[in-house]
């Protein structure tokens, strides 16, 4: 009978040895991945121990791997708290990600989407200097269709994208911006009265949600809720259209649940993590929503003055 090589004990041990280095390191790079996801939800910080929890590892492991970090500026240490945030290198890594064009890929699948749900047209828009720009959209499937095109410039106080966009600048920002810019009455219903547009900016700000209720065409009525980066900045605006013969403001109300869905998918797509909710393990999935929202009705007819 022929008889079988065997390699010898000495190739076999340091195969072994590659194998297990490789594995180590495999090990290594999906703990240090795990603990920077759990650095970016806490956007306060996470000190060391809640760290270690968090990802169920030994605190000398923890600490050698969120070192390692701090030392390759993907993580950073306050000195004083001695917690730990997410670091400049990471921040230089998805800022030259999140060109426009990478926006619009990211946006357009989820767009396409939301007309599937919704059956109207959906938009989404960036603010472009003072500028409201709709970068992508999508048609929707009924019989009147929006001409909205990609690239279109918007009012932002008679839009609802527009208000969303706005409302997320600082009170100094759009107090400049209301120095410089008339604001244009397009219906009889847009709000042109500035402590009347403060006091709607408020309101989308505090609510996390716009409407336009014929205030740009006076036959086609919008909502439109914010989109969230990595920072959880507001990046963009992401809104549905139609005409009011279809979209009734009781519809208009349920369309807008799936548009804050689509707009925490989006959100999810940019890196934005929503804070933990109470009673919920820090681990645990979730889907990203912004959770500073609370559900609005949808408008009631303003009185024109």
């Amino acid at each position: 009978m022929p008889r079988t090589t065997r390699a010898p004990v000495a190739v076999v041990t340091e195969q072994k040895k590659v194998k297990e280095k490789e594995r180590g390191g495999i090990q290594s790079l999906e703990r240090a991945f795990a603990i920077l996801e759990q650095i970016a939800r806490h956007r306060d910080g996470i000190a060391l121990a809640d760290l270690c929890k968090s990802v169920g590892l030994h605190s000398s492991t923890t600490f050698h791997l969120v070192r390692t970090m701090v030392q390759l500026g993907y993580a950073s240490q306050n000195a004083d708290s001695k917690r730990y945030k997410i670091g400049r290198k990471v921040f230089s890594l998805a800022a030259g990600a999140l060109d426009e064009n990478e926006l619009v890929n990211r946006a357009t699948p989820i767009l396409e989407l939301l007309t599937e749900r919704s059956g109207e047209s959906s938009h989404f828009a960036i603010r472009s200097g003072d500028d409201i720009v709709i970068v992508a959209k999508t048609g929707g499937a009924g019989m009147f269709q929006l001409v909205d095109r990609a690239g279109a410039v918007r009012p932002p106080n008679a839009t609802a994208l527009g208000k969303v966009l706005l409302a997320a600048l600082t009170p100094a920002q759009i107090d400049r911006f209301l120095e410089k810019h008339e604001l244009v009455r397009f219906t009889p219903k847009t709000i042109v009265e500035r402590e009347a547009l403060l006091a709607e900016l408020e309101q989308v700000r505090s609510d996390g949600i716009a409407f336009d209720d014929g205030e740009f065409d006076a036959e086609v009525r919008c909502v439109a809720v914010p989109v969230f980066d990595f920072l959880g900045r507001v990046a963009g605006a992401i809104g549905v259209s139609g005409p009011m013969w279809r979209l009734s403001l009781q519809s208009l109300q349920e369309k807008s649940k799936v548009v804050r869905q689509s707009a925490a998918e989006l959100s999810a797509e940019l890196g934005y993590c929503a804070e933990p909710k109470s009673g919920k393990h820090e681990g645990a999935d979730s889907t990203p929503t912004p959770d500073r929202s609370v559900q609005r009705d949808a408008p009631r007819s303003r009185k024109v003055g």
